[in-house]
């Protein structure tokens, strides 16, 4: 039985609904930052959703046949002069943690000294760095606001974010998938973390899960449906054990630690302890 919605509602949930849209398009205007690490950036063509901005190829039929995948660690170009290294290393980490979570739907994810069908490598090539001190007045003001159970918007001043590009290339060399991507944080999903990498650290998983989805689909992830393992992407969230050896060299996921220290506003560092052994 539908809800009995009086027509004097109907005109305030849809104004509520404009409102938090208008929010959550509120976002650090992040443009594509493009490299020079892909082997190639010919044929690549615009994509991205609606908080994210893309250009990417694939080429479906050698990806599509791939059944083992190497992940090459992330690197920093153009990005980390004004940061601290522990928190870049931080940063590249997660990167790779998050492609290694979503390559598992479909590849066997194999170690540095293992051949493989497609060696992955991402570049962090942009960072915007995050304001602390009013990261942590945002979250002084919704830890207030939770208590009063009130939702209440992060603020729009100082928001991060993170751009980078990543490829995938064949034992030939060649590259069959490529990537530039680039997303700011938003007042009303991106928890302001008290760290001038927080927001950017946030967006990896983001930008992990659009590339690996690229490579387990063959196809334009922002197009494609996905059938995700939920089962095995909870397990790991939550710092399971992951499925092959090779992913363990990135450290577990935070976990319920980490999403404590999220809503906490707290630094990545202090419940990411990152790479388990140097890779």
């Amino acid at each position: 039985m539908a809800p009995n919605i009086r027509p004097a509602e109907v005109p305030m949930r849809a104004a509520i609904c404009a409102v938090l849209l208008a929010l959550l398009s509120s976002c650090t205007n992040v443009p594509l930052q493009q490299g020079s690490s892909l082997g190639t950036y010919a044929g690549m063509t615009a994509s991205g959703g609606s908080l994210t901005k893309a250009k990417l190829r694939v080429n479906p039929p050698a990806v599509l046949a791939a059944q083992t995948v190497r992940i090459a660690p992330t690197s920093v170009e153009n990005a980390g002069g004004s940061f601290d290294a522990k928190d870049l290393a931080l940063l590249t980490n997660a990167v790779d943690r998050a492609l290694c979570m979503g390559l598992i739907d479909r590849f066997k994810v194999v170690v540095a000294s293992q051949p493989a069908d497609l060696v992955v490598h991402a570049t962090v090539t942009d960072i915007i760095a995050t304001n602390r001190a009013v990261a942590a007045t945002s979250t002084v003001a919704t830890l207030g606001a939770s208590v009063a159970m009130v939702p209440i918007p992060r603020i729009p001043i100082g928001l991060g974010g993170l751009s980078a590009e990543a490829e995938a290339v064949g034992q030939d060399g060649t590259q069959q998938a490529a990537m530039i991507w680039s997303r700011g944080a938003n007042m009303l999903t991106t928890r302001g973390r008290i760290s001038s990498v927080g927001d950017a650290y946030s967006l990896s998983s983001a930008f992990g899960a659009d590339f690996s989805r690229m490579l387990v689909k063959g196809q334009d992830p922002f197009k494609a449906t996905s059938s995700i393992r939920l089962m095995q992407k909870i397990k790991a969230s939550f710092g399971s054990e992951p499925k092959y050896d090779a992913c363990k060299a990135f450290g577990p996921a935070p976990g319920i630690k980490g999403a404590v220290a999220g809503q906490l506003g707290l630094p990545p560092s202090w419940s990411d302890k990152g790479a388990a052994i140097s890779h």
